[in-house]
């Protein structure tokens, strides 16, 4: 498969214009250097609308598209539970988490951790997320995104790897993040509308070209396996989706990882102009997570019938592209390119930023929140260059490591939440008891994500067990199971050492003051929008 002379000057043509426009909104006024405000924080002046495309921007790219399409074909529409009960966690972020994060002043996952706990931890998780960034997301997002770049346009897939990777760099290599969020709605625009032409063909030929609902009916009725949201224990996918745990059990740790204390997500939203900003555009994120699945998820369904014989379910959303004329194809295709560019951008930006602002500046003993000076603009110069050297050198491992890392993998989206499901139990702790619970101590933080990991581990080497009931090993086999029960014994131990070991008197630096979770008339009509949809749509495919 290539793309046509019309594709590819429509491809070119989005190239050139996203990467001018990001130049373009992230342009300083005379006489104006760019500070770690500006470069990692948008000057904090980003409206609802650029943070809500933002958030979807950030996170749907390669890895979604791609894998989650791969999931759809093997899965089918279980899997859209990733998408729609992030929406619901979405609300809980704007509501609980973001006043006291704003409050604070709060730049950095990291320099939270260290306001609230002590200077330990911080430097332990700027580690961890470092590589998780580096080695697992960055590393993701380019080899799925070659992956699809090979399957549709016919590019050598090392070629692909180097170009996604080099195109995002340069791309916010100057403006940063407000390079970045200012023009993810365009890229966000771009991918729904492409999505949703995938969709409407797909389903469009199933129906014999009598239209979607046609189509629609006739795949839920050839394959109506595919259409169950809860999963049973005879499931074959029962192991990576374990049933009512979607709804009540594991995901809602991931999920609030992912979503709350994620420095390359909530870093859109520590960038508002305030928190009534942040908040709106947290729901505008929310409603654009319900919609996902009907551009990811769908086509992957749909490939079942239209391509059947596929060896790995990766390969289903490029597939799909197959069905489009030229020109069209052309559009699509720089939709998804446009998600994928989008979202490694924003990974490149946030290793930047917490290596810069969380490492570097913190082992100079450089002060990022002092008064303007000659001397402070020279040192604000020299972390915002840092930053950027950063940023060359990610990309640099990235490309180096996407394939001895992801690239054996059936089932990228699937391997990428177990994987990183090692982890998350203890980080939704750390913050948890940090934000919400005074006698968390710093000790108690360090043993939670050691618990977590190390426990992680243990589950997954030797599970199913002969020494475990076999109700036990059931229940534990499926990763997300196991991320509930890590979760609930490192947050025992955390607490429980939390209450033996006593923090400094001046550990907490985090205030209350003046935070109040209640939240603006246009948010809580929103939310209970949501809420109706959520239950219609389990309520249907239950």
């Amino acid at each position: 498969m290539g793309l046509s002379q019309i594709d590819l000057i429509v491809v070119i043509v989005y190239a050139i214009g996203i990467f001018g426009l990001a130049q373009w909104v992230s342009r300083e006024k005379a006489g104006h250097a760019k500070d770690t405000s500006d470069y990692f924080l948008a000057s904090k002046s980003l409206p609802w609308w650029a943070i809500g495309a933002s958030l979807i921007a950030a996170n749907i790219s390669a890895e979604q598209i791609v894998g989650m399409a791969g999931s759809g074909y093997k899965i089918g529409l279980a899997i859209a539970s990733y998408e729609w009960m992030a929406a619901l966690t979405l609300l809980i972020v704007g509501k609980y988490f973001l006043p006291i994060f704003l409050k604070n002043e709060i730049y950095t996952m990291p320099q939270f951790l260290e306001q609230r706990y002590g200077r330990v931890l911080p430097v332990l998780m700027a580690v961890f997320w470092l590589a998780l960034y580096v080695f697992v997301n960055l590393t993701s997002i380019i080899w799925l995104g070659s992956i699809a770049v090979h399957k549709v346009a016919g590019v050598d897939q090392t070629a692909a790897l180097i170009g996604l990777g080099g195109f995002a760099l340069l791309y916010q290599l100057y403006g940063g993040l407000k390079a970045v969020a200012l023009t993810d709605i365009v890229q966000v625009t771009l991918l729904v509308m492409g999505g949703l032409i995938v969709s409407y063909l797909t389903l469009d030929q199933i129906g014999g070209g009598q239209g979607i609902l046609a189509g629609f009916h006739t795949l839920a009725t050839a394959h109506p396996e595919k259409f169950d949201m809860i999963l049973s224990p005879d499931n074959p996918f029962y192991k990576d989706l374990p049933g009512i745990a979607v709804l009540i059990g594991g995901m809602w740790i991931a999920n609030l990882s992912y979503w709350g204390f994620n420095q390359y997500i909530i870093q859109r939203a520590l960038a508002a102009k305030n928190l009534a900003e942040a908040q709106k555009g947290i729901t505008l994120a929310a409603y654009l997570k319900l919609l996902m699945p009907v551009i990811i998820v769908l086509p992957g369904i749909a490939a079942v019938m239209l391509a059947p014989n596929l060896a790995v379910g990766d390969e289903a959303y490029p597939t799909m592209l197959k069905l489009l004329p030229p020109g069209l194809l052309g559009l699509v295709f720089a939709a998804l390119v446009a998600a994928i560019i989008a979202s490694t951008a924003s990974k490149i930006n946030s290793i930047g930023t917490i290596f810069t602002l969380d490492l570097y500046a913190k082992a100079r003993g450089i002060n990022t929140r002092g008064e303007q000076g000659e001397g402070k603009t020279g040192q604000e110069k020299h972390l915002v260059l840092v930053g950027r050297i950063v940023a060359a050198v990610a990309v640099v491992i990235a490309i180096l490591a996407a394939k001895p890392l992801i690239g054996q993998s059936d089932q990228a989206f699937q391997f990428i939440q177990e994987f990183s499901g090692f982890f998350t139990p203890g980080i939704t702790v750390i913050f948890l008891l940090g934000l919400f619970w005074k006698p968390a101590t710093e000790a108690g933080a360090i043993v939670a994500a050691l618990t977590s990991v190390l426990l992680s581990f243990l589950l997954k080497a030797s599970i199913p067990a002969a020494w475990l009931p076999d109700a036990v090993n059931a229940y534990l086999l499926p990763f997300m199971n196991r991320m509930m029960f890590v979760f609930l014994v490192s947050l025992f131990l955390a607490m429980a050492v939390s209450l033996l070991v006593r923090g400094k008197g001046n550990a907490n630096r985090v205030t209350m003051e003046g935070v109040t979770f209640r939240t603006p008339m246009v948010f809580n009509v929103a939310a209970i929008g949501v809420v109706l949809i959520l239950i219609a749509l389990y309520a249907t495919w239950w």
